[in-house]
């Protein structure tokens, strides 16, 4: 089978196990707040190097597993390069704005924003891709968004006479923007995973 006829079954088997995406969520919520922290202790380098570099050391430990997965061959090939500029470009753009919020907000308050992305990309799927959102899924999605206004809502009492410092409140938007690309970016995955290797994908990212 080749990649291409390989990604849509590839798509279809994470599916049907739900336990396994759940956990690989659990794991990527994790090492992004490993990854969060140790670039909140990088205090005063550059956002641009810090993107760089997280995207220079990415590649090698990507093309490292995909050597051992054995995942090497037709890693590049692709059927969608333009889809492919698109999700690196709106990528990178998360990636800076959510770093540089690093560098004005305090770590708990720039990841709690951070996670309005998920709740964001359920709007997007009902809206764009037309999925089907149960009653019970938009509460969770309104109680989520309640807690990230009540966290960002401080933040942004300095446009109204509020005694915060103007940089906390442009943190507190640039963590939001980071959310919203965040959540596009998985909207432009989720059509990619129909054509493409999960590993076509990562390393496109990594290099754009």
């Amino acid at each position: 089978m080749n990649a291409h006829a390989s990604a849509p079954v590839e798509a279809a088997h994470l599916e049907t196990n739900p336990m396994l995406g759940i956990g690989l969520k659990i794991a990527s919520v994790a090492v992004f707040v490993a990854m969060s922290t140790l670039l909140k202790a990088t205090d005063g380098v550059p956002v641009g190097q810090l993107i760089f570099f997280r995207s220079f050391f990415a590649i090698f430990a990507i093309l490292l597993y995909l050597a051992w997965r054995g995942q090497l061959s037709g890693v590049f090939r692709t059927q969608n390069g333009f889809s492919h500029f698109w999700r690196g470009l709106v990528g990178v753009c998360s990636m800076s704005m959510s770093f540089f919020a690093l560098t004005k907000l305090p770590l708990p308050e720039a990841i709690a924003i951070n996670y309005a992305s998920p709740l964001i990309s359920v709007i997007l799927g009902a809206v764009v891709l037309h999925e089907v959102v149960r009653l019970y899924r938009w509460s969770a999605v309104l109680i989520g968004l309640g807690g990230v206004t009540f966290i960002i809502w401080p933040r942004l009492t300095v446009f109204s006479g509020g005694d915060l410092g103007f940089e906390d409140a442009i943190g507190a938007l640039a963590a939001l923007g980071g959310a919203v690309m965040s959540a596009v970016a998985m909207m432009l995955v989720r059509h990619l995973v129909q054509t493409e290797r999960t590993s076509t994908i990562v390393i496109y990212f990594s290099i754009s």
